[in-house]
């Protein structure tokens, strides 16, 4: 490159201090593999902030010092979903968007460029846990909760804190080509293409209590026994209402049909037992997918990863190579 591309972060109280260093870290590897790339830090006021471990960062200024600007990056905050945000975050990205090659949010940075107004009928992601409701509060933005990043035009938004590093080792793909990328990888053992989407690492699913009673014990019993049968008959049975009475009560009160809630909570359930080392095989017959190939199947399909694969992913932090005694 003929001169440096600035890449700044926009950094404020609370900011996630591994949304601004991921990144910042994946970009300055990249310049010892040729890549130009000038890091910047500014906060809206100028000064110092005091990111999520306590630990205080120094911004080289305001905004109003921002020239010749490539990329600006919007770390996320754990308050960002759950707080009002505050004006000058978003009038400084108003400010500054319009002037820039790429527009980037990490994580719950994505409420940001909600806010003011970024995201309006683009596809974007942010961290799984708070997808749903990034999708309610900006209802004109196409919220893809499974995604690990999402790039819509010149704006990238990412999902929770560790894929704002695979986001930017794509961006520096873009800039620099593969064999760069590929180093850069090397150098920080990272996956230049991570497997599998946010649900991958999702906790269970969260179930709001339907209101109507004999809805609300099917469910408990649905969510207790993933493994017995809830075809159509077996559920009218249960809850004593015709199959078109059943999916009106999923549709309004779970959002969903009945075989897709069967489907997700065995997926859930799965997920614990393999997390806790159980065997394919008993796995898929306690969750009530029948067998081993009709739950590989589903996996792939929902999650893009294979059981096998998830289970030595998540079972244990030990690497495989340790001998106990």
């Amino acid at each position: 490159m003929d001169r440096p591309l600035t890449v700044a972060f926009l950094v404020y109280d609370g900011v996630k201090l591994l949304d601004v260093c991921g990144p910042a870290e994946v970009f300055a590897e990249a310049n010892k593999f040729g890549g130009n790339y000038s890091l910047r830090y500014f906060s809206p006021s100028g000064g110092p902030v005091r990111t999520s471990i306590g630990l205080p960062l120094q911004a080289e200024g305001d905004i109003d010092e921002l020239v010749e600007l490539d990329t600006l990056i919007v770390p996320g905050s754990d308050d960002l979903p759950t707080r009002p945000i505050p004006g000058e975050l978003v009038q400084a990205v108003q400010l500054l968007h319009s002037g820039v090659r790429r527009l980037v949010a990490i994580c719950t940075g994505a409420f940001v460029l909600a806010a003011a107004g970024l995201l309006e009928q683009r596809q974007a992601t942010t961290h799984w846990q708070h997808a749903p409701l990034l999708a309610k509060s900006h209802p004109d933005v196409h919220v893809k909760a499974d995604a690990l990043f999402i790039t819509d035009g010149r704006v990238y938004t990412s999902a929770g804190v560790s894929a704002g590093i695979d986001l930017a080792l794509a961006l520096v793909e873009g800039d620099q080509g593969g064999d760069v990328a590929r180093e850069v990888a090397r150098n920080l053992v990272l996956f230049m293409q991570r497997p599998g989407g946010q649900s991958q690492f999702s906790a269970p699913l969260s179930i709001k209590a339907p209101n109507h009673q004999p809805l609300r014990k099917v469910v408990e019993l649905i969510c207790a026994r993933p493994d017995l049968d809830y075809d159509a008959q077996a559920l009218e049975t249960l809850v004593g209402l015709s199959s078109r009475q059943i999916a009106r009560l999923f549709a309004s009160e779970l959002n969903t049909t009945p075989s897709k809630f069967v489907e997700q909570i065995r997926i859930d359930h799965a997920k614990a037992l393999l997390a806790a080392g159980h065997s394919i095989t008993r796995t898929a017959k306690a969750s009530g997918f029948g067998s081993s190939e009709s739950m590989r199947r589903i996996f792939h399909q929902r999650m893009r990863i294979s059981p096998s694969d998830y289970r030595a992913r998540f079972h244990s932090t030990v690497n495989s190579t340790e001998v106990s005694s």
